[in-house]
């Protein structure tokens, strides 16, 4: 065997010359589990017992461990074989009463190349991009991606995918530096595939679509990333990214409009029925107008906090809860006048402003909107509550 190339980022894959074999066509995790294991181990003898261990732990499936072995053992130079007839015994060793890889047989290693790659180092901007865009293309995937997450692939897992979120957050300003937005929106995308909730990632990716002209695509992000934060922890992006986001909507109307124009971009999208819906921020601030104007004209208006939980104290499931709440939106929408606005302020939980309502008036409302959504569902596992305050300017949501 002249020379092996081996690639554990991502699919565990082995090439020579035109052969190739990897773990996502033979899905034997026993095989694989002890390629990589006598892989990872090179330089090292690998004694019988310490494979029946990584192999079974505690099982006691196999009445002989020993034998086994030989089986999973004969299994993977079998495997080895489709490289190159005999690869098998010439790539795992029998040495000192135990099993070891073969250093003499001439390998590329991704992992070596990867860590060199990002160990390099360049007092020249232009060879360091060059540099870090071959370590990043080189990363696949995680370490052993296909494999179990036990401590001898867990931590070097968590090493290199470190090393290549830290590329990627150490290119992308220099890739927009020397306007390269669209190489930088490139490696974003994959990054952000397996960091979904890393805000400077999504951070740079809305630079990165600014700077390629696309304003549209920088809200996008900044939406997909609320929505995914507030859908799985029910929790909001920071005030950086969120800045960024405002400065960004201010870009789209930094030109002088015409009285129509500004009317049609204030009120898109709020012609239908019923209540209005806005995001929970802009809820914050039509509280606060509301206070003062009720302040000053002696009139009052009204909070109905809404929650869903499950009957019984019973947990709903994920799943079971959003429909829940997608359905109690629509009942809250056309259960109010065009003049109330609600928000959805937690995973479970609206809460209504009633305009110049009193507190009588609100908790009947409040009523009909349970009974609305119970009517429509009556076999529902949820179980609806309010709360009613006053709204005045030491109420105001901080």
């Amino acid at each position: 065997m002249k020379h092996l190339h081996i690639q554990m980022l991502g699919n565990f894959s082995f090439y020579e010359k035109e052969n190739m074999i990897s773990d996502i066509q033979n899905r034997t995790k026993k095989i694989w589990l002890l390629l990589a294991y006598i892989l990872c181990k090179r330089g090292h003898i690998v004694s019988r017992k310490e494979l029946i261990q990584l192999l079974w732990g505690e099982e006691s499936s196999s009445n002989n461990p020993e034998n086994a072995l030989k089986i999973t053992f004969y299994r993977v130079r079998t495997l080895l074989d489709q490289l190159k007839p005999n690869a098998g015994h010439q790539l795992v060793i029998w040495q000192d009463n135990g099993y070891t890889w073969n250093l003499d047989i001439p390998m590329t290693l991704d992992i070596e190349e990867f860590e060199s790659l990002c160990n390099a180092e360049f007092d020249n901007d232009t060879k360091r991009i060059e540099n870090n865009l071959k370590a990043i293309e080189l990363y696949k995937g995680d370490f052993l991606s296909n494999l179990p997450n036990d401590d001898w692939i867990a931590i070097p897992r968590a090493h290199y995918h470190g090393l290549y979120i830290s590329k990627v957050m150490e290119t992308v300003p220099m890739l927009l530096s020397h306007h390269r937005p669209k190489e930088a929106i490139s490696i974003l995308k994959k990054a952000i595939v397996s960091e979904p909730f890393h805000e400077p990632l999504h951070h740079f990716m809305m630079q990165a679509h600014m700077a390629n002209g696309d304003q549209s695509a920088a809200i996008s992000v900044y939406e997909a990333l609320n929505q995914r934060l507030f859908s799985t922890y029910g929790t909001k992006p920071g005030d950086e990214i969120y800045t960024y986001y405002r400065e960004i909507m201010h870009t789209l109307t930094n030109q002088s409009l015409s009285m129509d124009m500004v009317l049609d971009y204030l009120l898109t999208n709020n012609s239908g029925a019923g209540a209005l819906k806005c995001d929970y921020d802009y809820f914050k601030i039509l509280c606060q107008s509301e206070a003062r104007v009720n302040a000053r004209n002696g009139k009052s208006s009204h909070l109905v906090l809404l929650s869903v939980t499950g009957k019984g104290n019973r947990d709903l499931t994920k799943q079971y809860l959003e429909q829940s709440m997608e359905h109690l939106d629509d009942h809250i929408r056309l259960s109010l006048r065009r003049g109330d606005v609600y928000t959805q302020c937690s995973m479970n939980q609206y809460i209504i402003m009633l305009r110049e309502a009193n507190h009588e008036n609100s908790c009947i409302v409040s009523q009909r909107i349970l009974n609305a959504y119970h009517s429509a569902h009556p076999r529902s596992s949820a179980s609806l509550s309010y709360m009613v305050d006053l709204l005045t300017p030491s109420t105001v949501i901080q």
